[in-house]
């Protein structure tokens, strides 16, 4: 290369030199932002109530039924009811030609005969007995005789009695009639010709697990809803056995004013299977599980920094979850979520 050439390549070495000096004096130094701590939401625990509720089935039925029963056979002279009336205890409800009830003043009239006569035969006896013409024995045999006749009367009289009341059926207690098939002109037999049950409180049955069972008691409140009406009532009998065909409990309830509930349906149901009184409880969200472990962040004031905080959880609902173990009422509990949470970390808390 001549000298020409080697004056120039420098040139443009020392021109290149001073482009990059140039561009690096003149370019402006950037400034690095310091990244805020992350803020979080915290709360103390609070005391509470936890109850669980089971959604079940149940049948309708009413708190008392009886049967309508004629004792008596005979033809239907008169029917002072009809099917789905509300009645009243001891209210006629039809009167039949009772084809035994003469038979029974037959034999009562008989038997009132018998004791007049036996009682005419005692003043006689009294008479000789009295002046010594017959023995004490045989007065003894004839007052028995009488007495006798007396025991007879009464018992024929309880069954004349029953007849009469065969003839004309009342209504055993307060209800509807639900079942009623008497027809007037008809003949009838002895037997159920109706059901008579009770107004206003009813009877629910259901069946519950186990696990359900052990919840609930005696006394429990529980809710009833049909056609978007609701009804309450109570439980009066938790069953102890397990019923073979289902493996279930059965369970036995009553509710009050609930008229417009038809025996019979199927009405949905719900108990608290669990409960948990005045227990320390957080907001659901706020609890963490490691390895199967619950735990939760709490915020230390003295250094600004999150503490994780492991806790033995109990019953939870859609809102809230009880903490059996792990807290104080005076903790500060992180109940926000951010991903730069972890033990130790540096936050602020969020103003109210």
């Amino acid at each position: 290369m001549g000298k020409i050439g080697t004056i120039a390549a420098g040139v443009v070495v020392v021109g290149a030199l001073g482009a990059a000096v140039f561009f690096r004096l003149n370019q402006e130094e950037t400034v690095m932002e310091a990244i805020p701590d992350p803020t979080v939401r915290v709360e103390n625990p609070v005391e509470a109530t936890i109850e669980l509720k089971t959604g079940l089935t149940g049948t309708v039925s009413a708190a008392e039924s009886v049967y309508v029963i004629a004792t008596g056979n005979g033809e239907v002279l008169e029917v002072y009811a009809k099917l789905g009336d509300l009645v009243e205890k001891d209210q006629e409800l039809f009167k039949i030609d009772n084809l035994q009830l003469e038979s029974a003043k037959i034999q009562l009239e008989s038997a009132k005969i018998q004791l007049r006569d036996a009682q005419t035969n005692l003043n006689r006896m009294k008479v000789l007995y009295e002046s010594g013409d017959i023995s004490a024995q045989a007065y003894e045999q004839v007052a028995s005789g009488v007495e006798a006749a007396k025991l007879q009367v009464e018992a024929l009289e309880l069954a004349y009695d029953a007849q009469q009341d065969a003839t004309v059926v009342k209504a055993p207690i307060s209800g509807r009639l639900e079942s009623f098939n008497v027809v007037e002109k008809n003949m009838l037999s002895a037997g159920m010709v109706g059901v008579i049950s009770s107004e206003g409180s009813k009877t629910v049955n259901f069946a519950v697990t186990e696990r359900v069972q052990q919840g609930i008691k005696v006394g429990d409140p529980f809710t009833v809803e049909k056609n978007g009406m609701e009804y309450h009532g109570t439980i009066t009998e938790v069953g102890t056995m397990v019923d073979m065909q289902t493996g279930l409990f059965m369970v036995k309830a009553s509710l009050e004013n609930a008229d417009g509930l038809p025996n019979g349906s199927m009405v949905k149901l719900y108990v608290t299977a669990h409960k948990a009184e005045d227990v320390i409880t957080v907001p659901a969200d706020c609890v963490n599980y490691d390895d199967g472990e619950a735990f939760v962040y709490t915020y230390e004031a003295e250094t600004g920094l999150a503490k994780k905080v492991f806790v033995e959880d109990g019953l939870v609902d859609a809102e809230k979850i009880e903490i059996e173990s792990g807290l104080d009422l005076d903790d500060q509990v992180i109940v926000s979520w951010t991903r730069e949470l972890y033990d130790g970390a540096a936050v602020q808390v969020a103003a109210e």
